[in-house]
């Protein structure tokens, strides 16, 4: 895909309807992109087909609130028969940034866990097979308290509904490790897995990895040996058949750094070597990949799903726009997303959600 297409797809020039080129991938993994709700639903399935995925994720309401709405969108019917047209899934919701389930606070505690509740319980009005949630912060009480605190919060949350939603899967994903975080390193997610497995949620959980996210806590997945380690030591401590999600991304930050600021694939301290390699590996043909790169709104989706099909096919990388976004998805890691939280809970009752 030119630079040229990339702006006709963005919005920019000729509005005519351009032919769908899927991208494609080895085993036929899908390829997927985190895409804003603010265009409506049905739009948002029509952009992701148009701009050449094949799986999307979404947040389901404001990913900064607690308040849920209270009836589903009314166009939710409309964009889970699109999705079908389209071929579009497997559908993630990612939850809000507030949720923490492996915090102390109490109160902060119980409001993670309706919400979580909520999402689960709603994800198919969206079409959606996995709640994509991170490990969330520990707050200073421990891993091992903070993991304890999650599970207890999965087990609430699932069997809360249960009912409603038997083959929603949720996703957890790991975490760069700044602030207090749980599950930046594989050997808590393997942790995390045996204790929910303890509790009787084998089968209702799955795993998520970010590639910002690795990098930003000190795994080297700039290389191909790098990435072979890194799913190497996931498949015998978890286990890369319980690999449903891979967040596809390119990090700004330093390796070990701890922070986790996206950049647009090829464009970061990862580069194409690592990332192809991830998205390529031979043992992946099972797991979905999703972007979370800058400047969705901004005509980038186009560019960076063009660049996942590039990397696939050993093709030079698909230029980018002429406007630069600011980095996403960094401002609310899960400890800064539970400090963000705190002040506002004497303020907002806990939500019953519908």
């Amino acid at each position: 895909m030119t630079a040229d297409r990339a702006r006709v797809d963005a919005g920019e020039g000729d509005r005519s309807p351009v032919p769908p080129e899927r991208v494609r991938l080895p085993g036929g993994r899908r390829a997927g992109v985190h895409l804003p709700m603010g265009m409506g639903l049905v739009r948002v399935a029509e952009r992701a087909n148009q701009i050449g995925a094949s799986a999307l994720q979404i947040f389901s309401d404001n990913p900064t609130a607690w308040k849920r709405r209270a009836e589903v969108p009314p166009e939710a019917e409309d964009f889970r028969r699109r999705l079908i047209e389209l071929d579009i899934g497997p559908v993630a919701i990612h939850a809000p940034y507030l949720v923490n389930l492996a915090g102390p606070m109490d109160e902060l505690f119980a409001k993670s866990v309706e919400l979580m509740r909520h999402e689960i319980e709603h994800a198919s009005d969206f079409g959606a097979a996995f709640v994509n949630v991170h490990t969330g912060s520990h707050r200073g009480s421990g891993v091992d308290t903070g993991i304890k605190r999650l599970v207890d919060g999965l087990v609430q949350a699932i069997d809360g509904s249960a009912e409603a939603s038997p083959t929603v899967q949720v996703i957890l994903e790991n975490s760069s490790g700044g602030g207090f975080a749980v599950g930046s390193r594989i050997e808590e997610l393997a942790l995390i897995l045996e204790r929910a497995e303890g509790r009787g949620l084998d089968g209702r959980l799955g795993f998520c990895l970010d590639s910002a996210h690795l990098w930003g806590a000190g795994y080297d997945v700039s290389s191909p040996a790098g990435v072979d380690d890194v799913l190497a030591s996931f498949d015998r401590l978890v286990g890369l058949e319980r690999l449903a999600m891979v967040h596809l991304n390119d990090s700004v930050s330093a390796m070990g750094s701890r922070h986790d600021r996206h950049a647009h694939l090829g464009d970061g301290q990862i580069g194409r070597a690592g990332l192809a390699h991830l998205l390529c590996h031979r043992r992946l043909d099972h797991v979905a990949f999703y972007l979370e790169t800058p400047g969705m709104e901004d005509g980038w989706d186009a560019v960076n799903v063009a660049r996942m099909g590039d990397m696939a096919a050993g093709r030079p990388l698909t230029p980018g726009l002429a406007t630069e976004p600011a980095p996403i998805f960094a401002a609310r890691t899960a400890p800064e997303a539970a400090a963000a939280a705190e002040p506002q809970l004497a303020a907002l009752p806990v939500e019953n959600p519908a």
